[in-house]
């Protein structure tokens, strides 16, 4: 069995991490089920947010009576640390715990310190005096605030978008982190959906030791997949590496990691994550759930677009978000009038 120590936590477990995200999306004995039959089979470290609506609860209840045999990272989006206070303890109620192995402030626009006058910092040092939390973390999609934060030396663990798309300038945080002795947890291993070929996404990350990818898991044959590889783990072959080149190629430039920071801001209700990417999924995973008339209602939605450039604002990959709506609106028009594009 692999295993990838976090830094200077000293947590160290199997290579594959269970995103709790996805959970939130089915009943709370199907969520239970997958959880323990994913701690059962040797997947010890589970991720989960306050974000992630009754995700927590979900694993508050599938592990009651076993909290002390694995580890649990949770997430606050608290400005301040009146928020901060009660997110810890909303997180400790629903995760039926008295700590959390690592608290993580959830993709901040900019990098808590003490005495930057928010007092998230402080509040985060004060509950880990209380053992409410044991280490402290830092998640985002920004490559500058992610730097900051590994530079700092305040953070003991980073959560950063890592797969094999990843560019020079990310790998680059993955070998500052081994230098700070800090952990690396890679979310969007799979792209959000747009990488299909699990193996090629294990090989990749399989590369850096320091690396501890966290899958999203919704559905069974799913964790089959990332379970089938504690006992078979894949490497990077030629096939492999011939494979994610090709993927690169395909998909370099600019498009949409359906990470959503930016959908509160729009005036229009349009569901940017999902609209600003619809095409590339229609092509790399084609399923009829993408032409109900519910999802070509969404679609339509991008014709009330007002380029008001709030999505631009917010989105952490400086893409230009209106552009790639009209663009995924005009193909997704072509493939219901039966157009190949």
């Amino acid at each position: 069995m692999v295993t990838v120590t976090l830094g200077k936590t000293g947590i160290t477990v199997n290579k594959n991490g269970f995103g709790a995200l996805p959970i939130q999306r089915i009943t709370k004995e199907e969520a239970a089920r997958l959880l323990r039959k994913a701690f059962d089979n040797g997947i010890t470290f589970f991720d989960t947010a306050r974000a992630y609506s009754d995700s927590e609860e979900k694993l508050g209840y599938a592990f009651e009576g076993i909290r002390e045999k694995l580890y649990i990272s949770t997430k606050t989006m608290s400005t301040d640390a009146e928020g901060f206070w009660n997110d810890l303890h909303t997180s400790l109620k629903n995760l039926k715990t008295d700590h959390v192995d690592i608290l993580q402030f959830h993709n901040p626009s900019f990098c808590p310190k003490p005495g930057d006058g928010t007092g998230l910092y402080e509040a985060m040092e004060k509950a880990k005096e209380q053992g409410k939390i044991l280490h402290i973390g830092i998640t985002n999609h920004r490559l500058n605030v992610a730097m900051e934060a590994i530079e700092s030396d305040l953070y003991e663990t980073l959560q950063f978008p890592f797969c094999y798309l990843a560019t020079e300038k990310d790998i680059a945080l993955v070998t500052a982190c081994k230098e700070h002795d800090m952990g690396f947890i890679a979310m969007k291993a799979l792209s959000g959906g747009l990488i299909t070929n699990s193996a090629a996404a294990y090989a990749f990350e399989a590369q850096y030791d320091n690396v501890l990818p966290i899958w999203g898991v919704q559905k069974e044959k799913e964790l089959d997949e990332f379970l089938s590889y504690i006992g078979n783990p894949p490497a990077m072959t030629k096939e492999l590496a011939d494979f994610i080149e090709k993927e690169k190629k395909e998909l370099s430039g600019s498009f949409c990691r359906g990470c959503g920071y930016c959908m509160p801001t729009c005036p229009a209700q349009i569901e940017i994550n999902n609209c600003a990417r619809m095409s590339l999924m229609l092509r790399r995973a084609p399923s009829a759930a993408w032409l109900t008339p519910e999802v070509q209602a969404k679609m339509k939605k991008i014709e009330d677009c007002i380029h008001c450039g709030a999505c631009t604002e917010h989105c952490p990959y400086g893409l230009d978000t209106p552009t790639l709506l009209q663009e995924n609106y005009k193909d997704y028009q072509e493939i219901l009038a039966g157009k190949p594009i």
